[in-house]
């Protein structure tokens, strides 16, 4: 991939030379590990042709994506436009090296699934395995990330179906309900609360509230909110982490968080689940699948199928 600009009139407009597919992968892999020495033993390639490389990136483009420190780097507010674009870039280019792969005869055929929630337990384990019992010869290629970064994959492409919260389709695609979930308190073992069965959301009033701000959405404080008045709330720290780091987070006794039912599957030593309820009984999120109305593939086709036999209506998911 090469890119080209040049003055137009009195307009001076930054000159991108030669930037290749190589750089892309050195950024995004540079940023997901906070390194240049780990994302060069990711890519195995040496530390100082990656450097290099990310050099070249940032001349060409003329800005820092990186600010670099004896700790690591982290992505400047540029880096992190920049990066976005990168990796939807690098997505595109990966789902047409897959179509190329599986147009073949003697291919095998792919089904590319992502989600923001957890496969330890429930329903979307379930229908997995039933999807790979029922359809051995399809290969499932899995991809678990932010809703944001789910969306776009699924309007370029790289994805064939969307496992989200909510029932709110995206525009241009298809939505179909599928089950809810039970909305589970996690605390540290050793917590006054653990002693209960149920905890209501007004005995969150005190505690401090820790999120992932990359899943499973904004579901969660949305419900958080809505159920107790301002005064009642208690303190939400949004943590730029994955699930499992709050789930550390949570057994170092530095507070609780919200978590849907199916993460019950994976157990973490100091760490227990407690359900949430209020006047009515347990509280719920709704999931559905999301899919490209243009998407013609026979993998998506068998696993919509088997949606629709598993989950039929509404009136009968629980």
């Amino acid at each position: 991939m090469n890119i080209n600009a040049s003055k137009d009139g009195d307009t001076n407009r930054a000159t991108i030379n030669n930037v290749d597919l190589h750089h892309l992968r050195s950024a995004v892999a540079a940023a997901d590990c906070g390194s240049f020495r780990r994302a060069a033993e990711l890519l195995s390639v040496r530390h100082s042709a990656l450097s290099r490389s990310i050099k070249h990136f940032e001349q060409s483009i003329g800005m820092m994506l990186f600010e670099r420190s004896s700790s690591g780097v982290r992505l400047t507010p540029a880096g992190r436009n920049v990066l976005r674009a990168a990796r939807t870039i690098l997505e595109q280019i990966d789902a047409l090296m897959k179509t190329r792969t599986s147009s073949g005869g003697c291919e095998p055929e792919y089904l590319r699934v992502g989600f923001c929630t957890s496969m330890s337990a429930g329903n979307l384990r379930a229908t997995l395995l039933d999807f790979k019992r029922r359809f051995p010869a399809i290969e499932l290629v899995t991809a678990e990330r932010s809703k944001t970064r789910l969306t776009t994959a699924l309007r370029n492409g790289s994805l064939d179906l969307l496992f989200l919260t909510g029932e709110v389709p995206l525009p241009g695609n298809h939505v179909w309900p599928l089950w809810s979930e039970r909305v589970l308190i996690s605390l540290p073992q050793d917590h006054p609360m653990a002693a209960r069965d149920s905890i209501y959301w007004t005995d969150l009033r005190n505690e401090k509230v820790l999120l992932s701000q990359h899943d499973p959405g904004p579901e969660l404080e949305d419900l958080l909110t809505s159920k107790l008045v301002c005064a009642d709330r208690p303190r939400i720290e949004r943590h730029d982490v994955s699930r499992g780091i709050i789930k550390s987070l949570i057994s170092m006794g530095l507070g609780i968080s919200l978590v849907m039912e199916s993460e019950t599957g994976a157990t973490f030593p100091g760490l227990v689940y407690r359900e949430l309820r209020d006047g009515t009984g347990a509280s719920r999120i709704g999931l559905s699948a999301h899919w490209r109305p243009d998407n013609e593939s026979p993998a998506l086709q068998s696993l919509l199928t088997l949606l629709g036999e598993r989950y039929p209506a509404p009136t009968s998911r629980e």
